[in-house]
């Protein structure tokens, strides 16, 4: 017992004090906060330098509207700040060049039948550049139907939809663009973290049979040890990143004066945080075990890049099928990654921060894990010999899996 604490004092001590992960772990913050102060002060009136390398955030200027389809007839008084109305294409031009209007729309005389409205501005931008459509459809409608208010308000906005469960969910604004961003943001992070934290594992040892650290270690203690000590020190690891990041995240939106209304305002389950720890636990336990046994086979990290590239397919999986997790949770596709074992750990997370998961699906796929979790350490434990941590051979797909099967 002894020994195995040194093991994870010592692998634990040695990787926080490295000069890479200390700058992953606070230069990387300190970049955010200092691109989040300079699009802070790029919106500010007083700071004019930066707001001319970051350009003007929106068009204080009107823009211009032609009607080639006699629908506009008057612009109404709260559309006279955004748009001038012009009787022809050429007083449009001749606004825009003198710099009165920041852009024209041309609504063309098969309006009715089409729905063709021409823009002309001067650049690209698919973001900014229509921002007026809104108040331009609005427009439009107020003219279609003039003399009843009303009923252009019901077109613009058919429907008032209140959604009502008939089984217990959180309650969420299917509006809100946190929805929809919640999950992405979950999914990627479950995805570098357990990635990142399994990833020292191979790294440790590899880089110790590189420098023959190994062969010192090999003579004081078990094989089974020192695998064990290097995951329980390198998961202590990947969770005190996680929230030094975290942490820094929130003081970056602090002291930036920024804020995300819609997403403070997003309701996750009570046990999402809860259901988060054990997935992350389980999902590392099973990447460091293959990591670990990768690393006892191959001789140098070169020749486990190869290996590497195999095992993080299934996390990325859920990455290629994000959109479908946060749109469609309850899904066959999305209920299949997240019972895989290899895909769980990121995708029930996806799926628990978008709808509520039933408790069955939950539980099955804690169990699944489980004892993927323990065929894969009983495997690595396998591997990781003091035969295979001293020499190192050529290792593919095929090789890696009977050694992990134990026929190797």
């Amino acid at each position: 017992m002894n020994k195995l604490w040194l093991i994870m004092k010592n692998e634990f001590v040695y990787t926080v004090t490295r000069r890479s992960f200390l700058f992953t772990l606070f230069v990387l913050p300190l970049i955010a906060f200092g691109v989040g102060w300079f699009s802070t002060m790029g919106t500010r009136q007083d700071s004019a330098p930066v707001q001319a390398l970051v350009g003007p955030t929106s068009y204080s200027k009107p823009e211009g509207l032609v009607d080639l389809s006699g629908l506009v007839t008057a612009i109404p008084e709260d559309f006279q700040n955004q748009f001038f109305l012009y009787e022809s294409t050429d007083e449009a031009v001749a606004a825009y060049k003198e710099g009165v209007i920041s852009s024209y729309y041309v609504v063309q005389p098969e309006y009715l039948q089409t729905g063709k409205v021409l823009y002309y501005r001067e650049d690209f931008n698919p973001l900014g550049g229509l921002e007026n459509t809104g108040p331009l459809t609005d427009l439009l409608a107020y003219n279609l139907v003039p003399d009843d208010p009303r009923l252009v308000m019901r077109v613009a906005n058919p429907m008032n939809v209140n959604i009502e469960y008939t089984t217990e969910q959180t309650e969420r604004d299917p509006n809100s663009g946190a929805t929809f961003f919640v999950p992405y943001i979950v999914t990627f992070l479950f995805y570098i973290v357990i990635f990142g934290s399994a990833s020292l594992m191979l790294n440790s040892i590899t880089n110790e049979k590189t420098n023959r650290v190994i062969e010192i270690l090999a003579t004081s203690v078990k094989p089974i040890d020192l695998m064990t000590g290097k995951i329980i020190a390198l998961g202590g690891v990947g969770l005190l990143q996680t929230l030094i990041w975290s942490g820094a995240g929130l003081l970056v939106l602090q002291l930036t004066g920024r804020s995300m209304p819609d997403v403070a305002a997003y309701q996750l389950p009570a046990t999402f945080l809860l259901w988060g720890l054990v997935f992350f636990i389980l999902g590392y336990l099973v990447f460091s075990g293959l990591m670990a046994a990768v690393g006892a086979l191959v001789p140098s990290l070169r020749e486990a890049s190869q290996m590497t590239t195999f095992l993080i397919i299934p996390l990325i999986i859920p990455l290629m099928f994000i959109s479908e997790l946060a749109t469609n949770p309850s899904g066959q596709l999305a209920v299949i990654l997240s019972l895989f074992p290899l895909t769980s750990p990121v995708a029930m997370m996806a799926r628990l921060a978008a709808t509520a998961v039933p408790f069955w699906q939950i539980g099955l796929a804690v169990l699944l894990l489980v004892a993927t979790v323990i065929f894969v350490l009983r495997g690595a434990a396998g591997i990781f010999r003091t035969q295979n941590l001293l020499t190192g051979k050529p290792v593919n797909l095929g090789v890696f899996l009977r050694a992990l099967a134990g026929r190797e």
